[in-house]
């Protein structure tokens, strides 16, 4: 029997062998050996630009409703360095400290028609434009580049977790029902996500729109993209 489990076990390693160690030699060479798909599909935009940005690669394309009735999609800001977020007007909790960096955000950049803003709802049910359009009033939103957008919830979901990979979900545990990031994604004029790198040389990805630090870092950042 133990002569038998010798013999299966060594064609196992063979197999493993085979097909494996090659793929293994080759991402050793490459350096990659420690990567999975997600890391990959960053790694080769680690080298940042003049403007010592990283291009990502290009923001998911959508279609929603404004607070003033309008149907605003990537299009409207052809052209428009902007910032992606996703909030509740009923957050209890994250987002209105999100709304009053992004207020910040929106007076340090008021006036210039290049650059934008999208906030998109996670309960659109309850943020209709009606609704949203009292929320800007109530939070300072002046800016005509400024969107509070809303729509069918799963597609907005799916914007959210598919398209930017920034988490928004329902859970009736949590005040106010829903969960998601506090994080700010910057877009370029020609629709790229864009990011500075940390101090590993790695891309953050994403700005922390809760601290100040990710506020000041996305302001620097906005500036160079204006500029290029």
């Amino acid at each position: 029997m133990k002569k038998f489990s010798y013999i299966g076990l060594s064609f196992v390693v063979l197999i493993f062998g085979i097909i494996f160690i090659p793929r293994i030699v080759e991402r050793i060479k490459g350096g990659t050996v420690v990567q999975g798909d997600r890391l990959d599909a960053v790694s080769n935009h680690k080298n940042a630009d003049k403007t010592g940005l990283v291009k990502i690669g290009p923001a998911p394309k959508f279609e929603l409703t404004d607070q003033n009735g309008e149907k605003i999609n990537n299009q409207t800001y052809k052209g428009k360095v902007y910032l992606v977020e996703f909030f509740f007007s009923t957050c209890p909790s994250i987002c209105p400290i999100m709304n009053r960096n992004m207020v910040e955000i929106q007076n340090d950049f008021f006036g210039n028609p290049n650059f934008g803003i999208a906030s998109i709802s996670i309960n659109p049910e309850h943020d209709t434009s009606k609704v949203l359009k009292e929320h800007a009033e109530e939070i300072g939103v002046k800016s005509s580049n400024w969107h509070l957008l809303t729509g069918d919830k799963d597609y907005i979901f799916g914007i959210a977790n598919k398209g930017f990979n920034l988490y928004a979900g329902e859970n009736k545990n949590v005040k106010g029902g829903f969960e998601h990031s506090g994080l700010f994604a910057l877009i370029d004029k020609n629709g790229n996500i864009r990011c500075r790198n940390d101090d590993f040389g790695n891309p953050i990805l994403y700005y922390d729109g809760l601290e100040k630090k990710g506020v000041k870092a996305i302001k620097e950042d906005i500036k160079k993209l204006l500029n290029e």
